[in-house]
């Protein structure tokens, strides 16, 4: 059972709250199942690696964890900042996300 979410991979998103509040970032995964969000450049965590084939050194590298998407808002195509998301048929008849700030449709 997953329900449909207001983000979608290669959004453009503001941070609402948490560490990274007021940054934004794209969207690199959605993970539906958990209701969460990876964001690019957005809640970096340390991971400490073994060495291995690929990454022969080992040590400590620096990556994004997931975020919970109700923390993030869509960033507004057309006004730049963050806006809630309706949806709505367009004039084909196909559902499509828009942005309620301004009106305008989300690709």
């Amino acid at each position: 059972m997953s329900t449909k979410l207001h983000i979608k991979k290669g959004d453009t998103v503001f941070v609402n709250t948490g560490e990274d509040k007021g940054k934004t970032g794209r969207v690199l995964e959605v993970l539906p199942k958990d209701q969460r969000a990876i964001v690019e450049g957005i809640n970096m965590v340390s991971k400490h690696t073994k060495p291995s084939a690929k990454n022969p050194q080992g040590g400590i590298i620096k990556q994004e964890a997931a975020i919970h998407i109700s923390n993030l808002q869509v960033v507004d195509p057309s006004k730049g900042g963050p806006t809630r998301i309706g949806r709505r048929l367009n004039d084909k008849g196909k559902l499509v996300r828009y942005a309620k700030k301004s009106g305008e449709e989300i690709k």
